[in-house]
């Protein structure tokens, strides 16, 4: 469910008319829903009520500060991949022991700030990494939580590209070297071994790639335990998916999944900690962008938007499916005919759909992209030397933009020319 629904004939963002943002912000924007962020984040904090639990943020899916602080004062931790996601975290007042930093090539850098800073643990990716942690908190005289990330070997039946719990991903530790690797972990200093991480791929549809993975994770917790190690928690990462179109089929919901975990682990009396992106971020925010022309061409016809792949990359690069919506709705029983709905970047990936039925729309007009709000402003560019588009977060009736787009001009002045020229 999400707050962008058509109310007398207009789209509207929670109670506010989008065509009313567009108006005062310009196309393409970004519009986000807060109501929709807090009740996504809220299903997943009452699936996992069962238990001791922390609901994590992945904000690599939409990590503008408006959107952090929106979910940090509702309870979230964050999941960070970054020094810069880190001091986005820490800038929009979420405390160190509520930040969870995972990702696989941290630098000296980035471990010392968060250490510095103060961090819920790290998410050890690979035994070097283990040992540069252990060097750095012994030097700094602090102690660095640490859980190892599991590599299970399960297919998560998702796209190869977001895919991470196969042994041929590039993610974690072969769940067979587990046992030496935590060994090695009691025995360097500076370490605190806290618990076990896991994250199999994101955009999951089915609950059952999770609960192989969690029953593997429940026997190495009693395995270590075995050993000696003391297993507080287990964080389970992210991925369950959203709906990408309209249709009767979805995704498992927050409450189906969180008994999938207590199914599978709730016995072992752990802390669990989850990282979703997608399903917080994903529906709580459209692509919203104008109509430039439209094209007749040989045998198709096209539909050129003021948006383009440097704005929202996911179809370009995941061949990704998003509904595109009018506005203004169509009145109904209107005609719909097949268009190829394009950007204006000179690239033929430049193509947000292909033969999309939609209804008669011209010059001027506004369409919007659904779900959105994930993995689409955090990855866009100035390719072309296109502007970054603006965002804006929507409360009831209320709006603000929460960031605005550049000028040419500052976009230009970043440039610094060299003494010769």
């Amino acid at each position: 469910m999400d707050h962008f629904l058509y109310r007398d004939g207009q789209l509207y963002a929670e109670d506010v008319p989008v065509a009313d943002i567009a108006a005062a912000v310009g196309s393409p924007v970004y519009i986000y829903s807060t109501a929709t962020l807090l009740r996504h984040f809220r299903l997943f904090d009452e699936a996992l009520a069962w238990g001791p639990h922390l609901v994590c943020y992945a904000m690599k899916a939409a990590s503008n500060q408006a959107i952090l602080k929106t979910l940090a004062e509702a309870g979230a931790g964050m999941d960070v991949v970054s020094g810069g996601e880190y001091a986005r975290a820490k800038a929009a007042g979420v405390p160190g022991e509520r930040i969870v930093f995972s990702g696989i090539g941290k630098t000296r850098d980035e471990i010392r700030a968060a250490l510095i800073g103060g961090v819920r643990q790290f998410n050890i990716e690979s035994e070097p990494e283990m040992r540069v942690i252990s060097e750095i908190a012994s030097s700094m005289g602090v102690i660095a939580p640490v859980t190892v990330r599991v590599n299970p070997d399960v297919d998560a039946k998702t796209h190869a590209k977001i895919a991470t719990g196969k042994s041929e991903n590039k993610f974690g530790i072969p769940i067979a070297k587990a046992r030496s690797v935590y060994a090695e972990a009691a025995a360097l200093p500076g370490l605190k071994v806290v618990g076990i991480d896991v994250h199999i791929g994101s955009q999951l549809t089915d609950l059952e790639p999770f609960a192989m993975a969690y029953r593997k994770v429940a026997e190495l917790t009693e395995v270590l335990r075995a050993d000696g190690h003391e297993i507080s928690r287990l964080d389970l990462g992210g991925g369950l998916g959203i709906p990408y179109t309209r249709s009767n089929e979805a995704p498992p919901l927050p409450v189906e999944y969180g008994a999938v975990v207590q199914r599978e682990l709730g016995h072992l009396g752990c802390e669990i900690e989850i990282e979703p992106g997608r399903l917080i971020a994903g529906n709580a925010g459209i692509l919203v962008s104008k109509v430039i022309y439209v094209k007749e061409g040989e045998g198709r016809n096209f539909l050129i938007l003021d948006a383009a792949m440097n704005d929202l990359i996911r179809p370009a690069m995941y061949d990704a499916h998003h509904d595109i919506v009018p506005v203004i709705e169509a009145k109904a029983g209107a005609e719909q005919a097949p268009f190829d709905i394009v950007g204006p970047v000179c690239e033929s990936g430049d193509t947000f759909a292909k033969g999309r039925m939609m209804p008669a729309l011209g010059e001027g007009d506004l369409v919007a992209f659904r779900s959105a709000g994930a993995y689409g402003s955090v990855m866009a560019s100035e390719y072309n030397t296109r502007a970054l588009v603006p965002e804006v977060l929507v409360r009831d009736d209320q709006f603000a933009v929460i960031r605005p787009r550049p000028s040419f001009e500052d976009m230009i002045n970043r440039d610094s020319l060299p003494e010769w020229l």
